[in-house]
């Protein structure tokens, strides 16, 4: 599958504006770089959302772009040239195959992104990868919502879960996830699962991750308490600072409690329990 690059010349703070703007298309990856955002998204769904995304980008102002098409079997080099490891706390590395072991952290996650999203670069992964690593989940039952990579599912194993649900719509994102789950050892308890949110409809969960965008998560929430045992918590992301109040006036509604939020780089992880 080939993808297309865009590349748009912006400050850091437009590029945060613009990747949760884009998060509501079919853009699955960002990259940023000083005054440059890279948003890639598979070839055959750019025409489909082209006039949309150019009229957004003149909304904003955006004058300087342009989308470069990547052919699938470049990308491993790209991908290796732009992925650096990520700690969360001296607790989390995430890191690819190429790079050292970090045996001195308490989790040593390997992932091979391909154009999966997922892989700790982001603010919002950074967040919820600090959330779940700072839980115990043993015997647990959890859902990653929106899985990527597969990298929270990962964790949530690594932290006790006793199964796993990882789902996204994305098929290229489903099969990393399960190559990734397979490579960090926890695939017999992460399933990874094509499909959108009727794919929990009469599942049970004790805890719920969701880091995706607002809209979704605004749209899916009552599928999601539906889904939540008593006493559970939904953990969600893929939000800005400025929508903690749209998204906890939601949970609220819903019967949710607040129980607090993370920040980072202007993004934020909202955790409320039923």
């Amino acid at each position: 599958m080939n993808y297309v690059e865009l590349n748009i010349v912006c400050n850091d703070e437009l590029a945060e504006i613009l990747i949760a703007e884009l998060a509501d298309y079919p853009f699955d990856s960002f990259t940023t770089e000083p005054d440059l955002l890279k948003a890639y998204i598979p070839q055959e769904k750019m025409a489909d959302c082209y006039d949309r995304v150019e009229a957004l980008l003149t909304h904003y102002g955006v004058s300087e772009h342009r989308y470069i098409v990547i052919e699938s079997q470049n990308w491993n080099a790209l991908w290796e040239s732009n992925f650096p490891p990520v700690e969360v706390d001296d607790v989390v590395a995430i890191r690819a195959p190429f790079h050292e072991a970090y045996p001195h952290f308490r989790f040593d996650i390997v992932i091979t992104p391909k154009m999966s999203f997922g892989t700790g670069h982001h603010a919002t992964t950074y967040l919820m990868s600090r959330a779940v690593a700072n839980r115990d989940f043993t015997g647990k039952r959890v859902l990653d919502m929106g899985s990527g990579t597969g990298v929270l599912g990962i964790i949530a194993a690594k932290c006790g879960a006793e199964s796993v649900d990882a789902v996204d719509i994305d098929e290229w994102a489903y099969e990393n996830c399960a190559e990734n789950c397979a490579e960090n050892g926890v695939a017999e308890r992460v399933t990874a699962i094509l499909g959108d949110v009727s794919q929990i409809r009469g599942k049970k969960y004790d805890a719920i991750l969701a880091n995706i965008n607002r809209n979704i998560l605004l749209g899916d929430m009552p599928n999601y308490v539906e889904a939540l045992n008593e006493g559970g918590e939904l953990i969600m992301s893929g939000i800005l600072e400025g929508d903690i109040a749209t998204i906890r006036a939601r949970a609220e509604e819903l019967g949710l409690t607040y129980r607090g939020c993370d920040l980072k780089d202007g993004w934020a992880s909202v955790t409320t329990s039923k």
